[in-house]
């Protein structure tokens, strides 16, 4: 099976770029929160239990698993009923950033990159769209969903 990969450079109008900006934040929104989960789960298991200060080490149950790829993606699906702003973007979209993190990790872990680091504003400059109902493309428009 052959897959084809694309990558566009858009001009939108005001209002799309403006909703554009609101879909990247939103992405670099989650993919922070997922970090820091995974960043808080890794410092509560730095040292030894009788050895921790309870004043400035993270308190996590130590029955508690590492949250992987699996157990965020499926967070992700119960906090888009918390927070409203989470289903503005392509549910999609947010479930590729999970992924992006998780490629970040295993590079960190399997390779010795370095620790996956927070994105900054503007940091956060892209995001995937894995899959369409139909051709996006319609002449020189190109048509995304929601």
């Amino acid at each position: 099976m052959l897959n084809l990969n694309y990558c566009y450079r858009i001009y939108p109008d005001a209002s799309q770029e403006k909703e554009l900006l609101d879909w990247l934040e939103t992405s670099r929104g989650v993919y922070n929160y997922a970090l820091r989960e995974r960043k808080e789960w890794i410092n509560s298991r730095k040292c030894k239990v009788n050895a921790c200060s309870l004043h400035s080490e993270y308190i996590i149950p130590a029955d508690q698993p590492f949250p992987d790829y699996y157990k965020q993606k499926k967070a992700l699906t119960r906090a888009k009923k918390e927070y409203p702003s989470l289903k503005r973007v392509q549910s999609q979209v947010l479930q590729d950033v999970m992924g992006r993190l998780d490629k970040a990790f295993n590079f960190f872990w399997k390779r010795s990159f370095g620790f996956p680091r927070f994105k900054k504003y503007g940091q956060f400059r892209s995001i995937n769209f894995p899959q369409f109902r139909e051709n996006p493309i319609n002449g020189y428009q190109l048509r995304l969903q929601k």
